[in-house]
């Protein structure tokens, strides 16, 4: 499989012009409310459908396959102008799999609940929104969560997209000509009075300044992102190590070449400075620590090129990768002083017209040898160089079907 993700990268990498976004195109869901739909009643299907293998070599993670989908079938209503009401289910299938641990999926972590569900992972659905102004909207309930945040993949794993489920709680969404802002508490785990586990949340900011218009022919803004997450409560039974707040967060300086070709698209250069702190409990090995990510991707037709690099020191994130964290999943007790990786990938990614989009995607990570700590052998080694790779297709579609206006 290393092999043949490798001839496909090449020979796309030959045979192609390489302006893919498949974040924007498949990921992302469009926030904005329409006033011309008031008194409309419609029902919708909200699909994505993928297949993600990743090729592992190291020590930080292993290797995995994802075969499966997302559906949500809802009804959507606008009483009014400025108000958009959603109601439904979301369910999570893995092809091959026929029973499902009913929990939050997302962080799988040991306080979560250990029920099961057959045939599909199922939540109900509900969103409940409100245009205040044509730049401020208030989201209750499922909010717009994922790829929408637009959080770097230090503090976001794209993949969350696909098997995590839809964040839910208060969302806050202001957009100007100077600022985009996203502010959101997503709860993850609600406790009852004496129950055994313990409540969570994590609270979020995304903000995104920007001091030109992003369509002049150099774009240049300034990108803010943070992540908290509470574990505790106060009415559980858990009383040793109850509480841990752990922080993400993210500050840099980026521009984009818009060079007004319809091929050659546009250069977006990025450089960021993340953070990790352990504020409460002693979830992680590590108080605190810190990376420093460039990255660079060119859109030319309907194919993105992108590579970055990752430096880090006893960095740890909540949401994103394990590859840009100091823990090791695959090895039990395995810590790293901080990662030190190259990353090349390539997308492509089209739209058949309103609601139905596909997306390919291709990537290499190259981790250079960094201290590694063993507890097998009770010290310090070094983890050694590692090549991994990862493709993955993901097809969206996401009809409406107006049934009455009111």
């Amino acid at each position: 499989m290393k092999a043949l993700s490798y001839l496909i990268f090449i020979n796309l990498l030959i045979f192609q012009s390489l302006s893919a976004q498949i974040p924007d195109r498949v990921f992302k869901s469009d926030h904005r409310i329409d006033p011309d739909k008031k008194g409309e009643f419609s029902v919708e299907l909200d699909n994505i459908s993928f297949f993600k293998d990743n090729e592992y070599s190291g020590s930080i993670m292993k290797g995995y396959t994802l075969p499966g989908l997302w559906v949500q079938p809802k009804a959507v209503f606008y009483p009014l102008e400025n108000i958009k009401l959603e109601a439904g289910v979301h369910m999570l299938r893995y092809w091959g799999a026929n029973k499902y641990p009913s929990l939050a999926y997302q962080d799988i972590s040991y306080w979560k609940g250990n029920q099961f569900q057959h045939g599909f992972h199922v939540l109900p659905f509900f969103r409940a929104q409100i245009a205040l102004s044509d730049h401020v909207n208030i989201v209750l309930g499922d909010i717009y969560g994922g790829a929408n945040h637009n959080l770097i993949e230090p503090l976001y794993n794209p993949e969350l997209n696909m098997i995590a489920d839809p964040e839910a709680g208060l969302q806050l969404l202001y957009n100007s000509r100077r600022l985009d802002l996203d502010v959101w508490v997503n709860w993850e785990s609600f406790i009852f009075r004496e129950d055994t586990h313990q409540e969570a949340f994590t609270v979020g900011l995304s903000a995104r300044v920007k001091f030109n218009d992003p369509d002049a022919p150099f774009h240049f803004y300034l990108p803010l992102q943070g992540l908290a997450q509470h574990r505790g409560g106060e009415i559980d039974t858990i009383y040793s190590n109850s509480v841990q707040t752990l922080m993400n967060g993210a500050i840099g300086a980026g521009t984009v070449l818009n060079t007004g070709n319809p091929v050659f698209k546009t250069v977006n250069l990025e450089f960021d400075v993340a953070g990790y702190y352990q504020q409460a409990g002693k979830l992680w090995p590590y108080g605190s620590g810190a990376g420093l990510y460039a990255r660079a991707s060119a859109d030319i037709y309907d194919f993105r090129v992108k590579a970055s690099y990752w430096n880090s020191d006893k960095f740890i994130s909540m949401l994103g990768s394990p590859f840009y964290g100091a823990v090791s999943t695959s090895r039990d007790g395995v810590t790293f002083d901080g990662q030190n990786m190259a990353y090349l990938g390539l997308e492509y990614s089209r739209s058949f017209g309103k609601g139905f989009s596909l997306g390919i995607d291709m990537d290499i990570y190259h981790h250079l040898s960094v201290n590694m700590f063993d507890p097998d052998i009770n010290g310090q080694t070094e983890s050694g160089s590692a090549t991994s790779f990862s493709a993955g297709i993901y097809f969206r579609i996401n009809p409406s079907f107006l049934i009455k206006r009111f």
